[in-house]
């Protein structure tokens, strides 16, 4: 059986194609067209999975896609009819619905001379999260939870998973969602590309939370642990916003009424003023805000199922700070957190519903995130045969190495201040470099952030740099000890060890961390290894391959990033590229 999942017509566009159960491949589309967050039909991702996966797409037996018109009609109709928003907002709203409800021609016209046969299935955008979490968790059984800015008109959806099945047991429905709070937030701040939450996230611990009774003048928590908007501050539920979401980069506008919270915060910053102390406090503001009203819904739906174990998604599970003190702030003892919560990871859940509705069998458990493109050494080798000319005239050297000597060599290269391009096996799914698509660089070096940003990141100093580390050293590095194979929790690095590795040590003492698993990743793991044989440090610093653009996906994107930086050495696959 062969299930293409998709998320379309939204932010971080994706495809994932699942076959006979299982996920042989995933790619978000902003990795081939090179624009960030990418929004549209994701036809080269489809392009792709069904290539590599020798597939046509007339072999596909189902396609299923993360957006459903029919549900929460009525709800829809009723708030139009009470709340009577602009025309321009509701026509824009019935567009965008048009377009993921008709998306077969133009997913036909992709493919020209491939009939498309698949039975085609909407599915809900927030059981898609849900199942982009548990479906894939290996949990027999677990609360399951999403929340997201909006999709199918709701910002949240809870429930419990039990074997191959989630009953959605509640919602919160538009206009009222943390995520749009969050990004009324980082607009306020100054911040107004779409995806630009993280920034705040990053700011925010070098804030005091200062200005949390403001912000809880814009986010009310109810009794029940759900959460509603002071509508006051807001203008997303009425007024005619732009969003752009049409074979492009999303452009999302002002969702916040200026003088209302102006009048609550003060000055908005503009894009281009100094950071100030107050914008610092109210990042932090922002963030305890959110961690209130996530921690809430957390606990209240541990009370209502008795379960200890969470899979979490959506959007805002993309916040990883919040995310490392689930544990520390509610009952909940295991947790899985897929490798994209947000949009993309629609395109997996999306599959996974349809799979197990249509096949019995194991459910497959996604371990890893290793599922996009790869090179073949053969392709490498012709590259760098091709740009000889270019590699010369940077005074490169080019040389093959066994993987061990290979290893060896990075390990070594990084105990001397060197950064690193690590180009390895299949890209990863996700907006995380996880040890294929990384810049890497010695955690022990105070001044390794300056010398990243300085040399290739060019990005805000306050934005923090990540560890990778060998599994079986996270107890001894950070105060709690869990599997992150996706880095996506924060836990703080213990007080005797901040100092060590100071270029991968937040302001507050924490680390975003990403364990690192012999098993589902050899090469890296190896490399760790050999870094630790020479420091006595099991991890390393650990950024994307990237330079203001989406992560790098084919070697002549790793090779272009190279060239054009200061970057020193470049791993490809077997080859070591030196200046």
């Amino acid at each position: 059986m062969i299930i293409l999942g998709l998320n379309a017509y939204h932010g971080d566009s994706a495809a994932a194609l699942v076959v006979d159960g299982k996920l042989v491949a995933a790619a978000e589309e902003e990795r081939f067209r090179r624009i960030k967050h990418w929004s549209g039909m994701p036809t080269e991702a489809i392009r792709w999975c069904l290539q590599d996966a020798g597939l046509g797409l007339g072999e596909v037996d189902h396609i299923a896609i993360n957006r459903n018109p029919k549900v929460n009609n009525l709800r829809r109709a009723l708030y139009v009819l009470r709340k009577r928003p602009s025309l321009g907002l509701i026509l824009k709203r019935l567009g965008n619905i048009r377009r993921a409800a008709s998306f077969e021609d133009q997913l036909q016209a992709a493919f020209p001379g491939q009939r498309l046969k698949a039975q085609i299935h909407r599915v809900e955008h927030h059981l898609a999260h849900l199942a982009s979490a548990y479906l894939v968790s290996g949990f027999d059984e677990a609360v399951c939870l999403s929340v997201d800015g909006f999709g199918d008109f709701a910002s949240s959806a809870w429930g419990i998973g039990k074997g191959d099945h989630i009953d959605i047991t509640g919602r919160v429905f538009f206009p009222h969602s943390l995520g749009i709070f969050y990004t009324v937030i980082t607009q306020f701040l100054g911040f107004p590309h779409y995806g630009d939450e993280y920034k705040v996230m990053g700011l925010a611990p070098y804030g005091e939370p200062k200005f949390l009774p403001q912000m809880r003048q814009m986010v009310q928590v109810l009794a029940d642990g759900s959460y509603r908007l002071n509508l006051r501050y807001f203008r997303h539920h009425s007024d005619d916003v732009h969003y752009t979401w049409d074979d492009c980069c999303p452009e999302v506008g002002t969702l916040y009424r200026k003088e209302a919270l102006e009048e609550l915060l003060g000055p908005e910053r503009g894009k281009n003023e100094p950071l100030e102390q107050r914008h610092r406090d109210l990042a932090r503001s922002a963030q305890a805000m959110y961690e209130e009203a996530f921690f809430a819904l957390l606990n209240g739906l541990h009370r209502r199922h008795s379960c200890d174990r969470l899979a979490l998604s959506g959007g805002c599970g993309m916040n990883s700070v919040a995310n490392g003190k689930v544990y520390l702030n509610t009952p909940f003892r295991q947790m899985y957190l897929p490798a994209s919560a947000g949009d993309a990871g629609g395109a997996i859940g999306s599959a996974f519903v349809v799979a197990r509705q249509v096949e019995a069998g194991p459910r497959f458990v996604m371990d890893h995130a290793y599922v996009g493109p790869q090179a073949t050494e053969a392709e490498v080798e012709s590259l760098l045969a091709a740009r000889a000319a270019d590699l010369q005239a940077e005074g490169c050297t080019v040389t093959k190495l066994d993987e061990e000597a290979l290893c060896r060599a990075t390990a070594q290269a990084i105990t001397e201040g060197k950064v690193i391009g690590w180009f390895q096996g299949r890209m990863e799914w996700g907006p995380r470099a996880l040890g294929n698509r990384s810049i890497l660089g010695d955690p022990r070096r105070a001044d390794m952030k300056d010398i990243l940003n300085l040399k290739i990141k060019r990005r805000e100093s306050f934005r923090p740099f990540a560890p990778s580390i060998l599994r079986e050293h996270v107890a001894e590095w950070f105060e709690q000890e869990d599997d992150v194979p996706f880095m996506m929790e924060v836990f703080q690095v213990r007080a005797e060890k901040r100092a060590l590795v100071p270029a991968t040590t937040h302001v507050d003492g924490s680390g975003r961390l990403q364990t690192v698993h012999r098993e589902t990743n050899p090469r890296y793991h190896r490399l760790i290894s050999a870094y630790r044989d020479l420091t006595g440090v099991p991890m390393v610093l650990n950024t994307s391959f990237n330079e203001n653009e989406p992560v790098v996906c084919r070697p002549q994107e790793a090779l272009d990033c190279f060239l054009r930086t200061k970057m020193d050495v470049l791993v490809l696959g077997d080859f070591m590229v030196r200046r």
